[in-house]
């Protein structure tokens, strides 16, 4: 019973897909090589590397030239998922079983990659470790806050500016692990995940129906995906560019750190017109998820 219940919390529900979608091949984007390969035609190597040894901000990349980079990523990455979520909605119904398990998957991970490519050009910090396949507990919580900015909830949007107060402040090379598992930015890494769960659940039938129609259904699929991914990818290029820890024109002071709660009790989301549904197949690649 115990189990059963933790398959349909929402909470849980988001939790065990982001974690199968971290662990796929592909997924996981090397923060010096990416950062060396965005920056090449835009930056001397001593800013590159002190933008790897560093950060961006540390070089004094402007926020501009960051945003440039991070069109140029956001274009690449969202053709990717386009194309492959059109390529999955070919099958039609009767490949369903194999495809929208897969393809939601497959979605949260080019979610996951964009994510990465963001977070590295705008000063966070490498938030995988090399060893193995697990995730820590603070690189899951920073993760979701992430997802909760791309569609477009106020607390996530607070809590993220929260952490990159508390690095900006204290100039850390490592997300705050206190402060996104036990402190004041936990509750708001659980509403996220339980609110990005509901939206996965309610927007199960739209993956079905999309996919349902040989042809018809890919080309639904693809527009689907781009019209979704697109802008959440933006929104969250837009939050992340916003905050200090971004900018090296700015140095974080008390003040720009809040103390206490940020968010009030019955603070309720905003939800963007944003859907978690298709995915590619083959940039990313998986195993039939378990039921």
């Amino acid at each position: 019973m115990k189990q059963g219940k933790e398959v349909e919390n929402p909470e849980s529900r988001f939790f065990t897909v982001l974690l199968a979608a971290a662990k796929l091949p592909g997924v996981r984007i090397h923060r010096e090589a990416y950062l060396r390969s965005a920056l090449a035609r835009h930056c001397s190597e001593d800013e590159i590397r002190r933008a790897i040894e560093e950060t961006p901000a540390a070089a004094g990349i402007t926020v501009e030239l960051l945003d440039k980079v991070a069109n140029d990523s956001i274009r690449y990455e969202t053709a990717k998922v386009s194309a492959l979520s059109a390529a999955a909605g070919i099958p039609g119904i009767l490949a369903l079983p194999a495809t929208v398990p897969a393809d939601l998957a497959q979605y949260v991970g080019h979610m996951l990659r964009i994510a990465q490519k963001l977070a590295y050009l705008y000063s966070w910090p490498d938030l995988f470790s090399d060893e193995g396949d697990d995730v820590d507990d603070a690189t899951m919580g920073v993760l979701t806050l992430f997802f909760g900015v791309m569609f477009g909830t106020q607390s996530a949007n607070v809590a993220v500016g929260k952490v990159a107060g508390m690095m900006s402040k204290q100039v850390a090379k490592k997300l705050p692990q206190k402060a996104l598992t036990k402190g004041v930015i936990y509750p708001l890494v659980k509403k996220s995940a339980a609110y990005l769960g509901v939206q996965m659940t309610k927007q199960s039938f739209a993956k079905t129906v999309s996919k349902a129609i040989p042809l018809v259904g890919a080309a639904v699929s693809g527009g689907l995906t781009l019209a979704t991914y697109l802008p959440m990818a933006k929104r969250l290029k837009k939050h992340l560019a916003s905050l200090p820890l971004a900018d090296p024109s700015r140095r974080v002071t008390e003040e720009d750190v809040m103390d206490g709660e940020v968010v009030e009790e019955h603070e309720t989301f905003v939800p963007a017109d944003a859907e978690l549904h298709d995915a590619d197949t083959t940039a990313v690649q998986t195993e039939k998820p378990r039921p």
